[in-house]
């Protein structure tokens, strides 16, 4: 088998990736839509790949993997990883996961952080209106996870929130506020997490995804002041969302400061930039993104180093999509005791079911998804259904060769 085609198209805000073989099998990716604009860093690999056993994936890789970079930039190099792999499992008619060494649960965990509705400020009040509406809702998600701090609106909303920098109507996503945060804005985020878990209570579990943008002694106090909540992890404080630098010496002294365990990683791109990360215990949880990371096979040799350090594993996957699902659920199923749930990804357009296929009629049952069980990643798109939302000049992108 050869690659005779790597295509990439938008459909409706999603970038897809498509690789094409001289056998008719193809192989599916995607990359979330928070990125259109990364077509052009797909195509710049087609030559490379031409001519390629796709099923031969860290040949293909070992060609394009140092390419890549953090986010951004990796998400051109995971989405053709995953096709390499959906074509893979589809030439051995058997999903992703068998290739991986087989699966070591039957279900996968997932996590609320996306499927909300939209807050309607950023009080106490509003924070708990929302929890209340996403435990309510009927995938039974045993943890949510919400954004706060510089990871939320409040950062403008409250005056006098910091003494930083602000990016204030910047218009482009990623764009970091940063500075000390005022004792009114650290005062205000208390009595948001507070007022969440009055309505959580334990049986909804809590994250915070909270920057970047934090400096370390904020960072500490804050992640000190709400011990006494029990929450799943802090998220992303010191580096995070396109910040391409990790700076593992400080989260190591953020995480001894204190026992609510710290979390990052969905930014960051191939194992070697987790390795300090992990070796020094600098953070209790880390959250590398399959569509970022460099694949699947990438997070899941992170995830194995992270295993012998006693470090957890929570896959990032917030606007990957439903075709994204796929990888997700491939890679989780076969992962060691240290991963705890991967954040159910979402659609950008009410249609997207409509047009994938593979999906069982319930996606999510109290917080569990079911492995898929078709070749490959499980899920596909059906051309007809989806040609009315190509752009002209991808008219072509679901043609055989």
């Amino acid at each position: 088998m050869r690659i005779v085609d790597l295509r990439c198209a938008l459909i409706g805000r999603h970038p897809i990736v498509r690789i094409v073989t001289d056998e008719n099998i193809h192989g599916l990716g995607e990359v979330e839509f928070t990125k259109p604009y990364i077509k052009p860093w797909v195509l710049h690999f087609r030559e490379a790949l031409i001519g390629e056993d796709p099923t031969d994936v860290e040949r293909c890789m070992l060609k394009i993997r140092q390419r890549g970079s953090f986010k951004p930039h990796g998400a051109a190099v995971s989405a053709i990883e995953h096709a390499l792999w959906d074509i893979a499992g589809k030439a051995a008619n058997v999903p992703v996961y068998k290739l991986l060494g087989g699966k070591v649960r039957d279900r996968v965990r997932c996590y609320n952080g996306n499927r909300r509705q939209k807050r309607t400020g950023d009080r106490p009040e509003d924070y708990a209106a929302d929890v209340k509406w996403m435990m309510e809702q009927p995938e039974g998600f045993f943890m949510v996870k919400q954004g706060i701090g510089f990871h939320s609106g409040m950062k403008d909303s409250v005056e006098g929130f910091h003494y930083g920098v602000t990016q204030t109507g910047a218009g482009y996503h990623g764009a970091m506020d940063q500075g000390q945060i005022s004792e009114r804005g650290m005062a205000h985020m208390i009595d948001c997490v507070a007022a969440m878990k009055e309505v959580l209570g334990d049986r909804v579990s809590l994250a915070l995804d909270c920057g970047p943008g934090w400096f370390l002694n904020d960072a500490i106090r804050f992640a000190r002041t709400v011990e006494p909540y029990n929450l799943m992890w802090v998220e992303d404080m010191l580096t995070g969302d396109y910040v391409p630098w990790v700076n593992p010496q400080a989260y190591r002294e953020l995480t001894m400061s204190t026992s609510t365990p710290i979390h990052t990683g969905e930014q960051i791109y191939l194992r070697h930039n987790f390795k300090e990360l992990i070796e020094t215990q600098a953070v209790r949880v880390i959250g590398p993104d399959p569509a970022d990371i460099g694949g699947i096979a990438e997070l899941k040799w992170v995830t194995e180093h992270a295993y012998m350090h006693s470090i957890m594993m929570a896959p990032h996957g917030t606007a990957n999509g439903l075709l994204g699902l796929g990888a997700l659920v491939n890679v989780c199923a076969t992962l060691p005791a240290n991963f705890i749930a991967f954040e159910y990804p979402t659609a950008s357009e009410p249609w997207w079911p409509d047009i994938i296929t593979g999906l069982p009629e319930r996606i999510v049952t109290d917080s569990m998804v079911d492995l898929l069980p078709a070749p490959g990643l499980g899920l596909d798109i059906d051309p007809g259904a989806a040609r009315p939302y190509l752009a002209e000049e991808d008219e072509g992108f679901f043609d055989r060769v």
